[in-house]
């Protein structure tokens, strides 16, 4: 007879724990789920959008998915974006994370996930800048980071932690005392000349990698001009460029439909021209060869964000948790569990 598995609150802390230090390892554990996810083999429904008439800045999002695999596992994200929360001196996103069983559907575990959140947006970011830098031939040796919270931090984290070393490292803020702070963070661990830029369009033009990741939500950044060097840029926040940068670029995405939603610059893209034969693939075309971004336009990487990313992440960190003996589980969380009482 088959029992209700037990169920397990595992924290921020333990999830850090997981994760730190394994960037390259995460990196693979995302890369395989683009690959099943390539293949058919998981189900990701479109996230939904839970928004507020009265704070319009505000989100909370659902990510269901579910993976096959070694993964093995359904589940949902639930993160929020508050970007007031900055002012206030605690982070803009905060999530959670249910893993269910994937015979019973039972739910087993409850994670912290705005970690396991930004380690796989991270991963994602860095394994598309080395599958697209090494396709064109060529790795990036100047990067830009336009915009510069924790994302930012997490996507510099993995881009070291799968090898790539930078000449010189531009940022551009809004806040001057978050491009101050960041700025110190980049010094504790990079030897290239690190420069805070006044403007946008000095940093895209001075970089050969170009992070976008900021809360922007409609395009700021306007001129096909600015990317005349033909740049790999990391459009992870999805909605800074204009469609006529997209429509100049060789654009990539993580999955056609999810990306084509929401307004994002993709999406702006299409409603404009009414199709979407700008986009040149997928990451996982990219991976399987079936996609070769070329090296005379801008390439340009706008990943959705899938949550059988976060699965995959989750499902590992789980595993780990369990395996070091320090899995606290709820006891009589499933209660009232016989028939008829």
């Amino acid at each position: 007879m088959t029992q209700a598995p037990s169920f397990a609150v595992i924290s921020g802390a333990q999830v850090h724990d997981a994760v730190a230090g394994r960037e390259e390892q995460v990196t693979r554990m995302v890369e395989a789920a683009y690959r099943l996810h390539g293949e058919g083999r998981t189900v990701n429904p479109d996230s939904y959008f839970l928004r507020f008439p009265d704070r319009p800045a505000d989100r909370i999002i659902a990510l269901p998915a579910s993976v096959e695999g070694d993964v093995g596992v359904h589940g949902i994200k639930w993160i929020s974006s508050f970007p007031g929360n900055v002012a206030n001196g605690i982070p803009r996103a905060s999530a959670v994370l249910i893993l269910n069983d994937a015979e019973t559907g039972y739910p087993f575990a409850c994670l912290e996930s705005s970690i396991i959140s930004a380690a796989r947006t991270a991963a994602s970011a860095a394994l598309a800048a080395a599958t697209l830098a090494d396709a064109r031939g060529d790795r990036p040796r100047t990067i830009g980071f336009v915009g510069v919270g924790l994302i930012a931090r997490y996507v510099h984290t993995y881009l070291a932690g799968n090898g790539f070393t930078f000449d010189a490292l531009g940022i551009h803020d809004l806040s001057p005392d978050h491009a101050a702070g960041f700025k110190g963070y980049l010094e504790r661990s990079e030897k290239g000349d690190i420069t805070v830029h006044d403007s946008a369009e000095s940093l895209i033009r001075s970089s050969d990698l170009v992070v976008f990741a900021t809360v922007a939500g409609e395009p700021h950044v306007t001129d096909p001009a600015w990317f005349a060097h033909n740049p790999l840029v990391l459009h992870i926040s999805l909605r800074d460029l204009s469609p006529e940068i997209i429509l100049s670029s060789c654009n990539i995405v993580d999955d056609v439909e999810h990306c084509m939603k929401a307004n994002t610059s993709p999406h702006l893209a299409e409603q404009q021209v009414g199709n979407r034969d700008f986009v040149d693939g997928t990451l996982y075309d990219v991976l399987t060869g079936k996609t070769t971004p070329p090296a005379d336009k801008p390439v340009v990487f706008s990943p959705f964000g899938l949550g059988v990313l976060d699965l995959a992440v989750a499902r590992y960190v789980y595993n780990e948790v369990a395996a070091s003996g320090a899995l606290h589980t709820v006891p009589g969380f499933f209660h009232d569990l016989s028939r008829y009482g």
